[in-house]
């Protein structure tokens, strides 16, 4: 029963070709686009989740805070008032995982007849814990390099690439400002920060090394900021709480007045924008969504004028016998074909238009067995539904009004 009247289902769209491919047309884009928007927002999800990876979990960021001098109120981290010492009391802490002091600038580095413009960071071990960092060659330094100020450094992806090639550059001498320093290590590779800064591009000496042959202090021991890693996500509250006590305690920080310094929560913030763009993702859905209910319609819009050009037919096929479940069957079939046909489309448009993106912009798309089900499923849905409306109609004329329709 069901293969004759698909085979009637069929012949009648193919001899009305042109229409058929047009009323496809809606269920076509409305699955390619559904799929290309959500290829599009999972990528841009899927970068903003490894840039949180990328720089460690349960992190909080303490800065120098602002100075009022002879009335003049200064920036953020204007006057350094954290010290090394600090980030030392605050390992007694409890729930703190690792504190690791920085202290940051900017140098050339040269290695032969190569050179290169980094960021330099001096710290301590503790941060490749802290931003949870590997090595992908070589050993770290230790605290026996803090304690001596050792010229000794380990490089980022970016740097090793520009200064060595393909050389392997453990235990090569660069130079730095002039001065001899032995690589130890070569970080594994982070990629882009969340602000879109190159974390591969930056090189790890001891922080006493920095201050003491590198940049200088303003004061003996001061340091730009320190970075913090709580033992877990819940018990970051009573870390920053913790933390502000007790630096207010060393700076001595009479109640009621302003700290010198901020915590800032950065683990917070990127689960922030994590949030942000799985929200921008499901309205690209959403907004994709909109072309299936247009095709939908069109569906719609088609079949009621094929159901108006075949009443005749319509009346013939039941005057010899066919009942209105058969007429219902047949045009619901109809409505079936073109929208699984103009699903399937879709769906390698949708593929393949994501692709294109990838390779054209070198934006990250992700194309998932899942979205991929979900348009098929909801444009079928939405096709069968605009569908049923006219089949509907077709199976409830009278022969006689049918046979005497022209």
């Amino acid at each position: 029963m069901i293969t004759p009247m698909l085979s009637e289902a069929w012949m009648a769209m193919w001899a009305n070709r042109l229409r058929t491919i047009l009323t496809m047309l809606g269920m076509v884009i409305g699955v390619g686009a559904v799929i290309l928007m959500l290829a599009v927002g999972q990528g841009a999800q899927q970068q903003v989740q490894a840039s949180i990876a990328s720089m460690g979990s349960n992190l909080f960021i303490i800065l120098s805070g602002s100075t009022t001098s002879g009335g003049l109120r200064m920036g953020g981290g204007a006057i350094p008032t954290l010290t090394v010492a600090d980030a030392q009391s605050m390992e007694d802490l409890p729930s703190i995982g690792s504190v690791a002091p920085s202290s940051p600038g900017t140098a050339q580095l040269v290695y032969g007849p190569n050179n290169w413009s980094t960021q330099i960071i001096g710290t301590t071990p503790s941060y490749l814990q802290v931003r949870d960092w590997q090595l992908a060659a070589g050993s770290p330094f230790t605290d026996s390099d803090i304690r001596s100020a050792t010229r000794v450094a380990l490089v980022g992806q970016t740097v090793a690439q520009n200064l060595f090639g393909e050389e392997n550059p453990v235990e090569k001498t660069i130079r730095i400002k002039n001065s001899p320093y032995v690589v130890l290590g070569v970080l594994a590779a982070k990629g882009q920060s969340l602000d879109g800064r190159d974390q591969d591009d930056t090189v790890l000496v001891p922080v006493t090394t920095a201050q003491r042959k590198l940049f200088g202090t303003q004061f003996a021991g001061t340091v730009r900021f320190i970075m913090v890693q709580a033992d877990s996500a819940e018990a970051m509250p009573r870390v920053e709480k913790s933390i502000n006590e007790l630096l207010r305690q060393r700076h001595r920080i009479r109640e009621g007045a302003d700290n010198d310094f901020s915590v800032r929560n950065l683990t917070a913030m990127a689960n922030t924008a994590a949030e942000t763009a799985q929200v921008m993702s499901l309205m690209l859905g959403a907004i994709a969504s909109i072309s299936l209910l247009v095709g939908g319609i069109g569906i719609m819009n088609i079949m009621l004028v094929s159901v108006t050009e075949r009443t005749r037919e319509i009346g013939i096929r039941m005057a010899i016998g066919a009942r209105g479940k058969d007429i219902l069957l047949q045009f619901l079939l109809e409505a079936i074909i073109i929208s699984v046909i103009g699903c399937l489309i879709g769906v390698l448009l949708g593929v393949g238009g994501a692709l294109a993106v990838s390779k054209i912009s070198g934006m990250a798309v992700v194309v998932t067995i899942s979205s991929i089900l979900m348009a098929f499923a909801v444009a079928a849905a939405v096709g069968i539904f605009f569908g049923w409306y006219p089949a509907r109609k077709a199976s409830l004329l009278r022969p006689i009004d049918a046979l005497r329709f022209q």
